[in-house]
C-alpha cells in the first residue's frame, strides 16, 4: 500500500475538502459498512443500504467491462470502497486519488486487513495536478467527485490521456435538471450552504455540460443511466442513520448532526424536480 502526496499545500487541500477531513468515525455512523459515500443501487424494496452499495459497485464493474486484473484509477476515492472491492472481487490494481489525508490512512489500514495492500495504492492531491503516465489505466472512475472540480475541460482531457486506447471512463454525478434550473438554483441559500459550508466548493452542472465535456475531450458516449430514484433512497437511508446516531455524532463533534441533517434534506428535496443523478459511461475509442 503506497500513499504519495501531490503538490498542493495543506491549506489548499482544506479549502476544498473540509467535509472529508472530519473524524472518520463520523462516516462510519451513517454510511454503510464499506463507507461508500455515493449513490447506491436498489434492486428490490427489501434492499438495505449495504445491499444497495454492493449492487452499485457490481454495476460499475459491469459498466467498465472488467474481466479481471485491470489497472483502475478512482478519482475522489473517498474511504476506498471501490478500490477495495475491485481489488478483491476483480483482482484489479487499483489506484485512488483524494486530497483528504484521513482517507488515505483509513484505506491503507483496510487494504492490509483485507489482504490487498499490494494491489491498492493512493495519491494525496488533486486529479488535475498529479503526475501519472499517459495511457497507464484501463479504467477511470469518478463517483460523485467531478462536482468538486471547476474545470470540466481539463478533467475530461486528463482522464482521456490517462486511459489506454479502448479504456473506459465512468462518471456518476448529481446534475441540475437543465441549464435553466442551474441558473435558478445555483446561488440559492440551500445550494450555497451545501457547497460552501459542507464541502468548500461544488457545482452540479446540467448533464449536457458533462456530455459536452466528454465529447470535446474525444470520448465516445457508450452508456447513460438515470439513478435519480436510487440516490434519493440512498440519501433517505443516510438521513435515517444520522438521526439514529445523533448522540454519537454529537459526542465527536457538537452541532454536526444539525448540519448533516440540513445538508441531506436539501440534497433530497429536489430529486426529479430540479436535480437528477446520472451514470455516464465513456470510451476512448481512438
Amino acid at each position: 500500500m503506497m500513499t504519495i502526496t501531490g503538490p498542493r499545500t495543506d491549506t489548499a487541500l482544506a479549502d476544498t475538502n473540509q467535509h472529508y477531513d472530519l473524524d472518520p468515525e463520523i462516516f462510519g455512523l451513517f454510511l454503510d459498512p464499506s463507507r461508500k459515500y455515493s449513490c447506491g443501487l436498489y434492486r428490490s424494496e427489501t434492499d438495505t443500504l449495504a445491499d444497495a452499495q454492493i449492487n452499485k459497485l457490481r454495476f460499475v464493474a459491469e459498466r467498465l467491462g472488467l474481466r479481471g486484473g485491470e489497472r483502475l484509477l478512482d478519482v475522489g476515492c473517498g474511504w476506498g470502497s471501490l478500490l477495495l472491492f475491485m481489488a478483491r472481487e476483480h483482482a484489479c490494481r487499483a489506484t485512488g486519488i483524494s486530497p483528504a489525508a484521513r482517507q488515505h490512512a483509513y484505506i491503507s489500514g483496510r487494504a492490509r486487513e483485507l489482504g490487498v495492500a499490494d494491489q491498492v495504492s493512493t495519491w494525496q492531491g488533486h486529479f488535475e495536478e498529479i503526475d501519472l503516465p499517459a495511457g497507464s489505466f484501463d479504467a477511470v472512475t469518478m463517483l460523485g467527485s467531478i462536482v468538486h472540480m471547476p474545470d470540466l475541460t481539463a478533467v475530461f482531457a486528463r482522464a482521456r490521456a490517462l486511459l489506454r486506447r479502448g479504456g473506459t471512463l465512468y462518471v456518476s454525478e448529481s446534475c441540475f435538471r437543465n441549464a435553466a434550473a442551474h441558473g435558478a438554483f445555483h446561488r440559492r441559500a440551500g445550494t450555497r450552504f451545501v457547497g460552501e459550508t459542507i464541502f468548500g466548493w461544488g457545482d452540479m452542472r446540467p448533464l449536457s455540460d458533462l456530455v459536452r465535456g466528454a465529447e470535446d475531450a474525444g470520448f465516445s458516449i457508450v452508456g447513460l443511466d438515470d439513478l435519480t430514484a436510487d440516490y434519493r433512497r440512498t440519501i433517505d437511508d443516510w438521513l435515517t442513520n444520522v438521526r439514529s446516531a445523533t448522540d454519537d455524532i454529537e459526542r465527536i463533534r457538537p452541532g454536526l448532526t444539525g448540519e448533516l441533517e440540513r445538508y441531506l434534506e436539501i440534497a433530497n428535496a429536489g430529486w426529479g424536480y430540479t436535480t437528477k443523478h446520472y451514470a455516464l459511461t465513456c470510451r476512448k475509442t481512438r
